[in-house]
């Protein structure tokens, strides 16, 4: 009896761990989300304060419309002449614009024209031989670079964990690179959560 409870209890706690695990988180960033942004919300606009009831997701519903707008403002001209205001104020900011301008980097990096420089995946022997790191390749070398070189040389970028906006770059013999079929944004997922975050493979042919 002893065994039997221990063996299925154990494969319960394992079937059931991932999704507990993913409800609790859900439930801690909604929460978290709806209290952050209802915070925003003038009191007067509170229906508790007027009706005596409150609206579950009223904040996250706020900050839906509030996006909304202001991606619809941005489509402005008046409201890119603001934003352009703020960015130049807030890289003035002497504690907030090394903030500021990280996550700017980051979000342009995964989600703007820097991230179409990256044109593939692919895994270089660094920093010893056997030691693989994972990197981008963004083309191949020229100029001074390739003729003074023996072999074709293809520039990689190296981003570091958790901030992949910075990083290094190395120039590598073609022949060295292993290609990859991971998305440049699964391998950013990779990166930024220090390997846990691993797409499934499945090994085409």
């Amino acid at each position: 009896m002893r065994q039997f409870f221990k063996k299925y209890f154990t494969a319960g706690i394992i079937a059931l761990l991932p999704i507990a695990g993913t409800l609790w988180l859900l439930k801690v960033l909604i929460l978290s989300a709806e209290e952050f942004f209802r915070s925003f919300i003038p009191p007067q606009f509170l229906p508790e304060n007027h009706f005596g009831f409150d609206i579950p997701g009223l904040g996250i519903l706020f900050a839906i419309i509030f996006i909304l707008l202001v991606g619809l403002l941005t489509r402005l001209y008046i409201g890119r002449r603001l934003f352009n205001i703020g960015d130049r104020l807030f890289g003035r900011i002497p504690l907030g614009r090394g903030i500021y301008s990280a996550i700017k980097q980051f979000l342009g990096t995964i989600t703007g024209e820097e991230r179409k420089s990256f044109r593939q995946v692919v895994l270089v022997e660094y920093p010893s031989p056997g030691l693989h790191a994972l990197g981008f390749f963004t083309g191949y070398a020229s100029g001074e670079v390739q003729a003074k070189t023996k072999v074709k040389v293809a520039n990689v970028f190296i981003p570091t964990t958790p901030n992949p906006t910075s990083g290094f770059l190395l120039m590598v013999p073609e022949s060295k690179l292993i290609h990859l079929e991971m998305s440049v944004e699964d391998a950013f997922k990779f990166i930024v959560s220090g390997g846990v975050v691993v797409k499934d493979y499945e090994k085409k042919g």
